[in-house]
């Protein structure tokens, strides 16, 4: 399966990638915090290497040795897993559920550092997200370029008008979805041209497209919006260009009165490769509005501006680094639940979100989307993914096996996307 290969191959190359990223940083650690920063980082990557050795000879998973607030969680839930009736007793790296122990792992890598002060600060994925961003300039460019000439005319466009907008921008956001560096285990994934060029020809590889009733739920609550705020969560996956892209998605929403605030949920450490942080958020912000194109720049400090006056608004929470899938989680981060059944409408962006979504199962293709949320429903949400992942629901009888026959990769080559809805009731 996609998983074995992922285990197998593209978790040690992840793994080596972080161990030569530290190593490559040993001057920056020596000249910082002199010799103790010499000796974390040798600690560090010796207790990397002895990561990749237990990955790599399918060792059992142990129980985090950290003091971190959500180490216990994480080791309930190895007892949990060893105890499953259909389990093997000991989970191991290559006898355990995937997205279990792909979570495991840069979990540990955070460990790695977290306990080793003093460079239990560092990012070992940074430079990665940086130079997605740098090589992506152009896209970011036009994507910009264009949203500041929308809004010249925004007040002007009329209904039809604005949906198809929103369509265009919603379906960049989608595509943004490639640019994943964990799927490419850290190589380039950065988006090169301007996305707006070929949405046109993308629409067919779009497999489920429920935009209309993401645009009648928004419409709708924009005309009872006297009793409330409409309020949108934006739940991010990766930083570089998708994250500029879901920025003007969540611009737009506000600019069209769509919207009153969004809220963007974000990963508090280090997460598959690319995934983004508030440092990452607040880093691409900044980038914007110091860039020396007009609208680029324009766009950063409109949208510092969003920030400070409280209508955007940037969380991040430990659930979304933990292993359980979002059935669990009014259990498990009850307070999570309960910020997001304040929301008119949940965006989940990718393929890691679109996994924990469905329990990351071998689904027949058409069992409804509905029923594969097992109950997770704080709100109306859409997942926009594009598939890097052997799960995929709620398609038309037959479709998923017609594509599987013509094209054996089609659910982990990225080529094709999800605007998947469920009213969540």
């Amino acid at each position: 399966s996609f998983a074995y290969f992922t285990i197998k191959d593209r978790l040690p190359q992840i793994l080596t990638r972080v161990i030569d990223t530290l190593h490559r940083h040993k001057n920056e650690f020596f000249e910082e915090h002199g010799e103790k920063g010499v000796e974390a980082e040798k600690r560090a990557i010796s207790f990397l290497s002895k990561l990749r050795n237990e990955l790599q000879t399918d060792k059992p998973v142990t129980p985090l040795e950290d003091e971190l607030p959500d180490a216990v969680l994480w080791n309930q839930y190895l007892d949990y897993q060893r105890n499953l009736p259909n389990g093997n007793g000991e989970p191991s790296w290559f006898q355990s559920p995937w997205l279990y122990v792909e979570c495991y792992l840069y979990r540990r890598i955070h460990a790695a550092l977290v306990q080793n002060p003093p460079i239990d600060n560092f990012d070992v994925f940074k430079e990665g997200k940086a130079q997605n961003f740098f090589e992506s300039q152009e896209a970011v460019i036009a994507l910009c370029t264009y949203f500041q000439e929308l809004l010249k005319n925004i007040k002007d466009l009329d209904e039809k008008q604005l949906r198809d907008e929103l369509f265009k921008l919603f379906q960049v956001s989608l595509w943004g979805n490639k640019c994943d560096l964990s799927f490419s285990a850290g190589e380039d994934r950065s988006q090169k041209s301007s996305p707006l060029q070929s949405l046109e020809n993308l629409v067919p590889y779009i497999l489920v497209n429920d935009m209309e009733k993401v645009w009648s739920l928004l419409v709708n609550a924009k005309k009872k919006r006297t009793e409330s705020n409409v309020r949108v969560d934006i739940i991010l996956d990766n930083a570089g260009f998708e994250l500029v892209s879901d920025l003007v998605l969540a611009d737009f929403l506000l600019s069209s009165k769509l919207a009153d605030e969004v809220y963007f949920h974000g990963k508090n450490i280090p997460w598959y490769v690319s995934d983004t942080t508030k440092h990452d958020f607040n880093w691409t912000i900044k980038q914007l509005g110091s860039a020396n194109h007009m609208w680029m720049s324009r766009c950063g400090i409109n949208w510092e501006g969003n920030l400070k006056k409280g209508v955007w608004v940037f969380c991040d929470h430990m659930f979304w680094t933990l292993p359980h899938d979002f059935s669990s989680m009014s259990e498990v981060a009850p307070d999570l639940y309960a910020e997001l059944q304040k929301s008119n409408l949940l965006l989940f962006k990718g393929d890691l979100n679109y996994r924990k979504l469905t329990g990351d199962r071998q689904w027949e293709y058409s069992v409804p989307f509905h029923q594969a949320l097992n109950k997770f429903r704080p709100a109306p949400l859409c997942s926009l993914r594009t598939l890097k992942s052997d799960t995929q629901v709620g398609l038309k009888p037959g479709q998923g096996e017609q594509i599987q026959a013509s094209e054996p990769e089609w659910m982990v080559n990225g080529k094709y996307g999800i605007v998947q809805f469920d009213d969540g009731l």
